[in-house]
């Protein structure tokens, strides 16, 4: 991606978002760098590595689920940094709430933590 055409961390999270809750694979995709790492926090080593597994693990996870979808309802950014906190519908009978790090580096995020309550 050319830097001056990079986006922001607060734009990443809002264009991966966007992506997720439409769908669009490609989209939601092209948000993520090439060696994303997807943590599931307080796990010591990440769930999944690289663009390829990333693409595949939401494709036949969240992608294939009609009724999922993420809703934040509050965001915070610091340098590149994106916390959201997100109420997720689709996956239980009411919403679950998780809270999302996103770190973003050279307009792409490279680093994703989720956080549940539990």
């Amino acid at each position: 991606m050319n830097t001056e055409q990079a986006r922001s961390p607060a734009e990443l999270a809002e264009a991966q978002l966007t992506a997720y809750n439409a769908k669009d694979l490609d989209a939601f995709c092209a948000c993520y760098a090439k060696d994303v790492q997807v943590w599931r926090m307080p796990d010591l080593q990440p769930r999944l590595t690289g663009l390829q597994a990333f693409r595949e693990s939401y494709a036949a996870g969240a992608f294939a689920n009609p009724a999922l979808r993420a809703e934040v309802s509050e965001r915070l950014v610091m340098g590149n940094k994106v916390v959201d906190y997100e109420w997720v519908h689709g996956r239980a009978p009411e919403p679950q709430p998780v809270m999302v790090v996103y770190h973003c580096a050279a307009g792409l995020i490279r680093a994703v933590y989720f956080f549940s309550p539990d």
